[in-house]
C-alpha cells in the first residue's frame, strides 16, 4: 500500500507542474520513476524502459486533462497541433523501438543531456528575433518528428522542446504552454501503445506490468494529476510563468544528476 500512495502523492505532484508549463510531467516522472522502481529491486536493465513507457501512458491521461483546461482558455494553437501531429506519431513510434534496441545506459545518458539541454534553455530565456516565424508544412513535419523521437526516447510529452521552439517563432508565451499540451497527447499515445508493444515479449518485467507500462504506477499517477492538472493551469493564467520555468529548470538539473546516480550506481 506504501507505494500505491507514494505513485498517487507523486500525481498529485507531477500534475500540478503538467498543467503550470504544458507539459505532460515525463521530464520529472521518468526520474522519479527510476528511483521508485530500483527501491522495489525491478530488472535493472529494463528499469529506465519501464520508466519511460509508464511515464508516457500516463501522459495520455495528463494530456486530456490539461488539454480541457486551456482549451477553455482560449489558449490552445490548434493549427500548429493539426500541421503537427502526423509528424508527432512517426517519430515517436520510432523512438520507443529505438528506445528497445539501444542499452539502458546509454538511454540514460540521451535522456540526461536532453534534460540538461531544455533546463538551460529555461533558465537563459533567450528571447527571439520579432521577424522569426514557424515554419511551413515541410519544415512543420520535420521538425515534429525530431520532436517525436526525442520525447519517445526521454518518455516525455515533448513540451520541454516544443515550448522554446514556439516561442522562438514567437507564439505567445501562454499559447505555447496551452498548445504544448495538446500536442503532447499524439506523442503520448503513440509512445504508449509502442512501449506496450515492445515490452510483450520480455520475461523479467514486474507483476501487474502491461509491457513496459507498470500498471500500479499508472493508476496512482492518473488519479493525481487529474486533481492538481486543473489547478496548475490556473496558476499558468495568473502568475508569471517565466519565474516558474526557472524553478523547473533548477528541478530538472537536480532530478538528472539523481538519475544518473541511480543507474550507474547500480
Amino acid at each position: 500500500m506504501e507505494w500505491w500512495t507514494a505513485y498517487l502523492l507523486l500525481g498529485l505532484f507531477v500534475g500540478l507542474f503538467a498543467g503550470m508549463l504544458g507539459i505532460g510531467g515525463g521530464m520529472l516522472l521518468v526520474p522519479l520513476l527510476v528511483f521508485m522502481f530500483s527501491a522495489q529491486d525491478f530488472p535493472a536493465g529494463r528499469t529506465l524502459h519501464l520508466a519511460l513507457g509508464t511515464s508516457l501512458t500516463t501522459i495520455v491521461f495528463t494530456s486530456l486533462s490539461s488539454i480541457r483546461a486551456h482549451h477553455m482558455r482560449g489558449a490552445v494553437r490548434w493549427d500548429i497541433v493539426r500541421g503537427a501531429a502526423a509528424g508527432l506519431v512517426l517519430g515517436t513510434v520510432f523512438g520507443a523501438f529505438l528506445a528497445d534496441w539501444l542499452d539502458a545506459r546509454l538511454l540514460a545518458v540521451v535522456f540526461v543531456i536532453f534534460v540538461s539541454y531544455s533546463a538551460t534553455q529555461m533558465l537563459l530565456d533567450v528571447k527571439p528575433k520579432p521577424t522569426r516565424r514557424l515554419p511551413g508544412t515541410a519544415g512543420m513535419a520535420a521538425g515534429s518528428g525530431i520532436i517525436g523521437v526525442i520525447s519517445s526516447l526521454v518518455g516525455a510529452g515533448g513540451g520541454v522542446v516544443s515550448i522554446p521552439l514556439m516561442i522562438m517563432c514567437n507564439v505567445e508565451m501562454r499559447n505555447a504552454v496551452g498548445t504544448s499540451a495538446a500536442l503532447g497527447f499524439p506523442i503520448a499515445l503513440a509512445g504508449a501503445l509502442a512501449y506496450t508493444y515492445t515490452g510483450l515479449g520480455e520475461q523479467s518485467l514486474p507483476p501487474m506490468s502491461l509491457g513496459y507500462v507498470y500498471l500500479p504506477a499508472l493508476i496512482g499517477i492518473v488519479i493525481g494529476t487529474f486533481v492538481t492538472v486543473p489547478i496548475g493551469a490556473h496558476f499558468a493564467h495568473s502568475m508569471p510563468v517565466a519565474r516558474l520555468k526557472k524553478i523547473f529548470a533548477v528541478i530538472l538539473f537536480l532530478l538528472a544528476a539523481r538519475m544518473l546516480w541511480s543507474i550507474f550506481s547500480g
